[in-house]
């Protein structure tokens, strides 16, 4: 799976892709497909802090702007991680960039699972959440039954930071917020730092966290790449 997300990344504008792993049979498995891997501690606290790692491993400059896919996101696509990086780039305000799509259903909207957020008029983030929000006042008097409009944002778990910020991260005390909600980006809204927003309307392929999203993964790729057999014949 980690290989097939850095083939993805591959077909992006990336310089360089380059998996963090923290067990040697990650770094065997990206060997055996030809994907360069390092290895780092297995101790992070968080994605962030693995990635403030390999930047010292790699000696990037601190304007590098780097962009962390997640391993368990083999459906990621390359246009978005393009977009990312560039809603960063375009953004010297802020230090990390990141995505966000419409949610389309009051079951998306009510789930924890579902991380939320709300923007700044400059499509800076001002808060994320698992809770539903921003909060319909009137509409939802009598529970969530229907969407607010606009339509409320579903964030999507990919970042662009920039490799100065990334160093600092690791050194930022931990936020309150950051800790109630489980959501390591609440960490630099809390020192101030900015988040700029890229949104997409196309919400992303279903990611893995479980053996049955495993198995959901497995059946769209086989069914993709007959649809390019068939194209082929």
């Amino acid at each position: 799976m980690v290989v097939r997300v850095a083939q993805q990344a591959r077909a992006s504008n990336a310089y360089r892709v380059v998996v963090a792993a923290d067990h040697p049979d990650i770094l065997t498995a990206c060997e055996q497909h030809g994907v360069t891997a390092l290895l780092t501690r297995n101790d992070h606290p968080s994605g962030s802090d693995r990635l403030a790692e390999a930047c010292d491993l790699l000696q990037l400059p601190d304007d590098a702007c780097v962009v962390n896919v997640q391993g368990d996101e083999p459906l990621i696509e390359p246009d978005l991680i393009n977009a990312v990086a560039g809603v960063l780039r375009q953004r010297p305000d802020a230090d990390m960039g990141t995505a966000a799509h419409p949610i389309d259903s009051v079951t998306d909207f009510t789930n924890p699972n579902v991380v939320k957020v709300v923007l700044d008029a400059r499509q800076l983030a001002l808060y994320f959440s698992r809770a539903p929000m921003p909060w319909w006042r009137d509409g939802f008097a009598r529970g969530v039954q229907a969407l607010p409009e606009p339509a409320p944002l579903r964030h999507i778990g990919i970042y662009a930071y920039r490799a100065g910020f990334l160093r600092q991260f690791p050194r930022l005390t931990p936020a309150p917020i950051e800790q109630t909600e489980a959501l390591e980006q609440l960490r630099a809204l809390w020192h101030g730092h900015r988040i700029a927003v890229h949104i997409t309307h196309r919400a992303p392929g279903p990611g893995v966290d479980t053996p049955e999203d495993l198995e959901k993964v497995r059946s769209l790729c086989a069914q993709a790449a007959n649809r390019t057999a068939d194209r082929d014949r």
